[in-house]
């Protein structure tokens, strides 16, 4: 009982001086306004790494330092279509969680609605042609492969 005691009271004095040692996050940017413009900015640009998350979500070491560069350029002055024009030129249009209808993008834009349509499309053939078959085409089931007890042919008699 005394060693869990002691153990109990040096974890304790380990925590409190663990504290002693921990020090409050420190704001990225001084300026709340510029630091909110970064979120801004990066909300609209997605991870290269995840992507499935924007760049102000990201934990991915690219998202970081694509955070600091464009911390640095709001710093320098430069606007947020600027930014966006810069992340654009250097990765393409797939850094844009919206990227611009036009030629390039024209799959990402049509792509989900061409495939809907197409798997519709398959679907209703499909269904077409099975509404055609004779039932002697499909194969019986389970259950009609068993024989009729007696006890259900008394009442169909």
């Amino acid at each position: 009982m005394r060693r869990r005691s002691r153990l109990l009271v040096l974890l304790a004095a380990l925590s409190l001086v663990a504290s002693v040692f921990a020090k409050e996050a420190v704001p990225e940017a001084s300026d709340p306004a510029l630091e909110a413009r970064m979120v801004r900015i990066t909300s609209e640009l997605r991870c290269l790494v995840c992507q499935n998350q924007t760049i102000a979500d990201s934990h991915a070491d690219l998202a970081v330092d694509l955070r600091r560069q464009v911390r640095e350029q709001l710093t320098a002055g430069r606007s947020d279509a600027e930014i966006i024009d810069y992340m654009t030129a250097r990765y393409g249009d797939f850094v844009l969680y919206r990227p611009p209808f036009k030629g390039t993008t024209l799959l990402l834009w049509l792509g989900p609605a061409a495939m809907l349509g197409g798997g519709l499309l398959v679907l209703a053939v499909v269904l077409r042609r099975r509404s055609r078959l004779s039932p002697d085409a499909f194969e019986a089931d389970d259950d009609d492969l068993v024989s009729p007890s007696p006890a259900r042919d008394v009442g169909h008699a």
